[in-house]
């Protein structure tokens, strides 16, 4: 188990969002076997992205080299009104393609994504088929301010880290299929196991956000919850558990028991 720090988003990441999401783990019990919450108090590390920039330049120069990569000059904006449905993500329409721009600042870069199926067998919902340039077309790598995007930056990561297996929510599940090719377009002969599983909502059906203020770990610990009763918690709202009850952190292993021959 790796921890890894993705705050490739240097606008929205700050020093005590780390802090506290270190904390908050060890308050847990739950301790990374690559990643250590000391490795990152100890200053840059291999695990927190915005100390790699030089990692993803080189990925970069290798990517160039496989596939038509060019400079952007859109937002979001500019093209998300083109959508036909936008709740699905918004699909970039490829209008800087064949513009020529020059690379520099207040541009975007991003690489062309041809049609193209990926087939891939996920370990929890089985078998899963995605046309990238159908979803989200030209894939942005960088964006115009600068940061490396969570898409490039993660499967990057995963490649150079040799991760074998990506467990993580539902909500990123339409991400796989561009992951998948942009790894292999990077070198990648064999992409990660992924899983996705159900995310715990809201009761209104909404997911969890920090931004909406919804009550997380730092919350639970202020109102005196016990890291047990936290982790027993989640393995029940998640269906890991038929009721609630306290958790330890060696006890969690056995919970996945019955998923180990899908992995």
């Amino acid at each position: 188990m790796l921890l890894r720090l993705e705050d490739h988003d240097r606008g929205r990441c700050r020093p005590e969002y780390e802090c506290a999401l270190l904390e908050d783990l060890e308050w847990l019990g739950l301790e990374p076997d690559l990643g250590t919450p000391d490795t990152f108090r100890r200053g840059s590390s291999p695990f927190r992205q915005r100390d790699r920039s030089l990692v993803y330049e080189g990925a970069l120069t290798r990517l160039r080299s496989a596939a038509e990569v060019y400079a952007c000059t859109c937002s979001r904006k500019d093209f998300e009104s083109d959508s036909d449905a936008p709740e699905q993500g918004t699909r970039y329409p490829g209008r800087c393609r064949t513009r020529g721009l020059a690379v520099g600042p207040g541009r975007g870069i991003r690489v062309a994504l041809d049609p193209g199926v990926e087939h891939f067998t996920d370990a929890l919902l089985g078998e899963q088929q995605q046309d990238p340039s159908t979803q989200c077309g030209d894939l942005l790598i960088r964006d115009r301010t600068g940061n490396w995007t969570y898409q490039f930056a993660v499967t990057v990561d995963d490649f150079e880290q040799e991760i074998d297996l990506v467990i993580r929510g539902m909500d990123l599940l339409s991400s796989t299929g561009r992951q998948i090719r942009l790894s292999r377009l990077l070198g990648r002969a064999r992409p990660p196991v992924f899983a996705h599983h159900p995310l715990i909502r809201h009761p209104t059906g909404a997911k969890l956000s920090k931004a909406n203020r919804d009550t997380g770990i730092r919350d639970l610990r202020r109102s005196g919850a016990t890291p047990a009763s936290v982790l027993g918690q989640a393995a029940y709202l998640s269906g890991l558990l038929p009721e609630r009850k306290d958790l330890r952190p060696d006890e969690l292993p056995g919970l996945f028991a019955g998923y180990e021959a899908r992995l």
